[in-house]
């Protein structure tokens, strides 16, 4: 893997998260994400090459949303929008993302991570199985995004929901 550094988003990581890994149709993506940290209800992970922000994801510490899914798992802290820059893909980033948040859950006392994945995303199911999460049930990810205009689009994935157990923490 590359060198890349992780580490949880700040106020003034914003600007290059949106000019280097803007998301199509949905402009508040980051700041949505940084928002949540700053509420305390999430984890929102950078991970950052030679001082640009090449990958991200976010830990839920509220669980995930779907109904269906906080029925079996409650609030188990789940790990969403894992994204890694398109070239950089298969080089250890998103491996990287999801074995640091798992740290942070580690860290907080909890004692398994959970994530979606749609059904159609085949390359991100192959590294989650690869890393040891283990399906759960099925659910519908419904999620919303605001464009450029500040439009808000709603957006329903088939997905499947998975988790992994944790060890303890490194003493």
């Amino acid at each position: 893997m590359d060198h890349v550094e992780i580490r949880p988003c700040r106020a003034e990581d914003i600007a290059p998260l949106d000019r280097h890994l803007p998301t199509p149709g949905a402009s508040t993506r980051h700041a949505d994400r940084f928002a949540r940290q700053e509420a305390g209800h999430g984890t929102y992970l950078v991970a950052w090459r030679g001082g640009i922000p090449v990958g991200n994801g976010q830990v839920r510490w509220d669980g995930c949303a779907a109904p269906e899914v906080r029925a079996l798992l409650g609030d188990c802290p789940e790990f969403n929008g894992l994204d890694v820059t398109a070239e950089l893909r298969g080089r250890g980033i998103g491996t990287a993302l999801v074995r640091a948040a798992e740290e942070l859950a580690r860290a907080r006392g909890r004692t398994a991570l959970g994530l979606g994945v749609a059904h159609d995303n085949t390359r991100a199911a192959a590294l989650y199985a690869r890393l040891g999460y283990e399906p759960v049930t099925e659910y519908t990810d419904r999620y919303s995004s605001t464009d450029a205009a500040g439009r808000t689009r709603h957006h329903a994935d088939v997905a499947t929901f998975l988790v992994r157990t944790l060890g303890r923490a490194a003493d």
